[in-house]
């Protein structure tokens, strides 16, 4: 057995979602998420990709991602606003706060930790 794997999304079926009802601020954003891989100890790598919309996040977990698509506004309660687009990176902590705002469709891939 390898110890690399390729994906084709177009041969895995997305998950679909949305925000929490209580989280959602504005529009109607719809998420896909592509779960690529699931390790031992809480290891999650994928894809997914939001319609334009905003809610609130709260993370407990940490998470590295990379922008491939579309334009995002990541804004920290009381801190930081990150303006994401194709090649931007960024690294979300446990027990970052603040919104998500979608301006156009984005997709990212991700690497959480939980």
């Amino acid at each position: 057995m390898s110890a690399a794997l390729a994906f084709d999304l177009t041969a895995i079926e997305p998950e679909e979602g949305a925000p929490a009802p209580d989280r959602l601020i504005s529009g109607n954003p719809q998420f896909r998420t592509w779960n690529l891989e699931e390790a031992a100890g809480g290891l999650y790598a994928g894809v997914w990709e939001s319609t334009p919309g905003k809610w609130r996040i709260v993370y407990d977990e940490w998470e590295y991602f990379h922008i491939l698509e579309g334009y995002s506004i990541v804004a920290e309660e009381g801190g930081e606003t990150f303006h994401l687009r194709p090649g931007d990176r960024l690294v979300l902590r446990p027990g970052f706060r603040g919104t998500w705002e979608v301006i156009e469709t984005t997709r990212k891939d991700y690497v959480i930790r939980v």
